[in-house]
């Protein structure tokens, strides 16, 4: 069993920024497809940022230029730093793995902007 803990969220104003971490209970060396989602009340659970194979790397629109995701396989860490927050990034945030053919998801963590 997988088991991802994520940190790092908590409240912060407009045009702030805040780093996200993702530890993982194994080693991640392996692990060819991990990413970042966010669900905000009321919405569905989008995509953020994804690292495949640990070089491509994908960012919803909304995010490019502004989220960076990151990988430290030595420290079992997936990290998503976010600047120029905005208010409607606000949401619970995800980290995700897919290891042996299964999905493994954290419990995630929350991020509120204030406008």
């Amino acid at each position: 069993q997988v088991q991802l803990v994520e940190s790092g969220g908590g409240l912060v104003q407009a045009g702030g920024s805040l780093r996200l971490s993702c530890e993982a209970s194994i080693n991640i060396a392996s692990i060819t497809h991990m990413a970042w989602y966010r669900q905000a009340p009321g919405k569905q659970r989008e995509l953020v940022a994804r690292i495949i194979n640990g070089r491509m790397v994908n960012y919803a629109e909304s995010v490019k230029g502004r989220f960076t995701v990151s990988r430290d396989n030595a420290k079992k860490m997936v990290y998503l730093q976010m600047n120029s927050l905005e208010a409607e990034d606000t949401a619970v945030y995800s980290c995700y793995a897919y290891v042996l053919g299964r999905d493994h998801w954290g419990k995630g963590t929350q991020v509120t902007v204030s406008s």
